[in-house]
């Protein structure tokens, strides 16, 4: 589940970030050490943590830090044994320390904390309805983002740590570092370890047993799962796979073998820690998730390695990483096979308009709304930017780039410098156009076919309403001999071309392979769909419908459009109606093609729901005719054609 944040809300949190930035006095983490003891019968974990902190501005007087509210603080103090006072505060999860006396620029100092409490898993998270801590008797899973340690400035402060973790003995800890001899005393045991470079380590599981150590190619992956433990081997293959390819393009990762571990249900897909990489048995699923684990793997460079100056610049780290996705489906499949996967995520990245990339510090971690803007527009960005500066020049930056900041933050700033160094051009426009300026254009064109004594002439204006743009865009003639392309520069609202063929022109198209992140007819619909799965996926039916309804307006045929509106009357129980969508979707443009197999079985689901057998069973068989297997299709079609499927009732209703 995610809050939205509207305009209004938007504008809020921009101003209170501001505020924040002007009160917070800076100070740095430099180093932790964490000793802990985790007891899984009471699933508690009791903590003593020292933080070594350096003030980055004079005269410091207060510092917060985020912690777990089920995490009781008893005790806090500095270097000298003094205690330190502290307010807590549930709503933002934070521990906000008062210093007796000021601290000094540049003068490190360490403080103690001391706290204990009980993390089940069902307790709230600071990122908001998404599980990353949970301590149970076969398995336990800490991971950073659940803040069970202090965290100073989240996903921002870079630090090291010692861990010393004590566990009954029988269980093992995962850990980032380096592992020293574990010690035994009594019936338990700690294991320590040791992460030297600047970074974000601090994210442990508990396991029993040992791994499944997987070789591939050259890189051994050690794979704690297990319900899905029958996946192991295919994992440790694959992540060999993939830690392979993607060293041939970001340079030697931090760590070539890594540990992926199962974490439980409610918990994100991946998590991506300094050497280790969480999923959840979702994630995991019945077969490879290629994408995913491309994702995780490449956050071993874009998050360990390097990691973003401030939230604003979380598209470096997260956008890198999505588009890591498409270059191993690049990789292991050909170019033309990620054509559709670009269309979606360029679709992705359209369903926020505001605020630009460079503003994504105001919205909520892990909303959907972070992820477009973070995640999908910064991957359409790394994917316009190649195709602007040509192959050789960004495969030349996606290698150096993390080589030069290794264990370093980095900013836009930076990464623009060292494209531009890879190009040998200023690529300012560039960056201002889709990383600080938001919105997308939408290309209309014009043209008048001339006759000239060597061939044919094209004259025409390219118009769009976004007065700043800049940006090269591909023309592409049909003639009556071979196709000719061309690139011109669409400057500001209007701009005018000339292209001279020698065959007839038969017509002429604009970025034919769409290569920028542009608005069309068919794109306004798609985004409109997917705005209205962000919403049916939380159960805003009401906005989800009304996204769903302006796709329609902008194309009644789409089959999409009418599916997604039969399913949320279907979850409502307005079967009628989701009956008529349905049938709507099949008279449709089909487009996805699976739309006609699901169609049907929902239909037969209708069907069946109000003692209509006959015309149920009619319809699992028009699915099965489609041989379209998309999601299981063919074997749900048959399971009802057994066995009539069954209305499911909430609690309400039963009441």
């Amino acid at each position: 589940m995610f809050r939205r944040l509207g305009l209004v809300g938007f504008a809020f949190a921009a101003i209170l970030s501001a505020q924040e930035r002007a009160e917070r006095s800076r100070i740095h983490v430099d180093h932790y050490v964490i000793d802990a003891e985790i007891n899984p019968r009471t699933q508690t974990v009791s903590a003593v943590v020292q933080v070594r902190i350096t003030p980055v501005d004079d005269n410091i007087t207060t510092a917060s830090f985020e912690l777990n509210n089920a995490l009781n603080v008893s005790r806090i103090v500095d270097e000298t044994g003094r205690q330190i006072s502290a307010s807590r505060s549930t709503q933002d999860f934070s521990v906000r320390l008062s210093f007796p006396n000021p601290l000094q620029k540049g003068k490190s100092t360490t403080l103690t904390f001391t706290y204990d409490g009980r993390l089940a898993g069902n307790e709230d998270s600071p990122v908001y309805g998404i599980k990353f801590a949970s301590i149970q008797s076969d398995y336990t899973y800490l991971m950073y983002p659940a803040r069970w340690f202090p965290v100073y400035d989240y996903t921002i402060d870079r630090y090291s740590a010692d861990l010393r973790i004590t566990v009954p003995t029988g269980n093992r800890v995962i850990s980032s570092g380096e592992e020293s001899s574990d010690r035994a005393s009594g019936d338990k045991t700690q294991f320590s370890f040791k992460y030297s470079h600047p970074s974000f380590p601090g994210s442990l599981a508990v396991v029993k047993g040992d791994p499944v150590s997987v070789p591939s190619q050259g890189v051994t992956t050690a794979v704690y799962f297990r319900e899905k433990k029958s996946m192991a081997n295919a994992y440790g293959e694959e992540a060999g796979k993939v830690m392979t390819y993607l060293t041939s393009v970001y340079g030697p990762p931090p760590r070539a073998n890594l540990t992926l571990v199962e974490t439980e249900n409610g918990t994100p897909n991946g998590y991506s820690a300094p050497g280790i990489i969480f999923l959840s048995p979702k994630g995991i699923g019945d077969q490879v998730g290629v994408r995913l684990l491309a994702n995780q793997v490449a956050r071993q460079w874009w998050g360990t390695l390097i990691s973003p100056t401030s939230r604003n610049h979380m598209w470096l780290p997260n956008g890198n990483a999505r588009y890591a996705e498409l270059l191993y489906l690049e990789h292991t499949n050909g170019p033309g096979a990620i054509e559709q996967d670009i269309h979606d995520t360029y679709v992705e990245a359209l369903t926020v308009d505001n605020p630009p990339v460079i503003q994504a510090g105001r919205l909520e971690d892990y909303s959907p709304e972070y992820w477009a803007i973070t995640a999908s527009k910064g991957a359409a960005i790394l994917h316009m930017l190649r195709w602007v500066v040509g192959d050789d020049a960004f495969f030349k930056l996606l290698h150096a780039f993390p080589d030069k900041y290794s264990w370093k933050s980095v900013s836009t700033a930076d990464f623009e410098k060292s494209a531009e160094d890879a190009y040998g051009q200023s690529l300012q426009y560039f960056f201002i156009q889709w990383v600080e300026s938001s919105g997308a254009p939408e290309f209309k064109m014009e043209y008048t076919i001339f006759r000239t004594q060597k061939g044919f002439r094209v004259m025409g204006k390219i118009s769009q309403d976004l007065d700043t743009f800049k940006m090269p865009v591909d023309l592409k003639i049909e003639t009556e001999g071979n196709p000719e392309e061309k690139r011109v520069e669409v400057v500001g609202t209007s701009s005018e071309f000339t292209v001279d063929t020698f065959g007839k022109p038969k017509s002429v198209s604009i970025d034919p392979s769409t290569r920028v992140l542009r608005y069309t007819r068919n794109m306004r619909v798609a985004v409109a769909i997917r705005r209205g799965e962000q919403f049916a996926e939380v159960g805003e039916f009401g906005d989800a419908l009304k996204e769903y309804q302006k796709a329609l307006d902008a194309n009644h045929g789409s089959s999409l459009a009418h599916y997604r509106v039969g399913e949320l009357f279907f979850l409502q129980n307005n079967y009628q109606s989701a009956a008529n969508e349905f049938r709507e979707s099949l008279n449709g443009d089909l487009e996805p093609k699976w739309t006609e197999v699901w169609a049907h079985i929902n239909l037969g689901k209708i069907f069946d729901i109000t003692q209509q057998r006959d015309r149920a069973v009619n319809e699992y068989n028009h699915a099965i005719r489609t041989r379209d297997n998309t999601q299981n299709a063919q074997e749900e079609a048959a399971k009802f054609l057994k066995t009539p499927y069954e209305r499911k009732r909430n609690l309400s209703e039963l009441q």
